[in-house]
């Protein structure tokens, strides 16, 4: 599995959302993040000043993994706060 180390954003396309609120990720968008038919994915929506500014797709396989990496470092600030 490929980790997602680094510090690389980019745009990689832009999609139309239909009327029925649907989007299309291009095939060469979803063969890069290896997304297949039926896999579940996380949607996770970032807001500032209460209005959702950025919107992030992860494989919810990898979401644990993703949240516990996220979080590791801020634990262990607290923990330290508390001794």
């Amino acid at each position: 599995m490929a980790s997602c180390e680094g510090d690389t954003c980019r745009i990689d396309a832009i999609v139309t959302i239909d009327v029925k609120g649907q989007i299309v990720l291009p095939k060469d968008l979803r063969e890069k993040a290896n997304f297949k038919p039926n896999d579940k994915i996380a949607v996770v929506a970032c807001e500032k000043e209460g209005e959702v500014c950025c919107i992030m797709m992860i494989k919810a396989e990898r979401l644990a993994g993703a949240v516990s990496k996220t979080l590791s470092p801020l634990l262990k600030g607290v923990t330290k706060q508390e001794r």
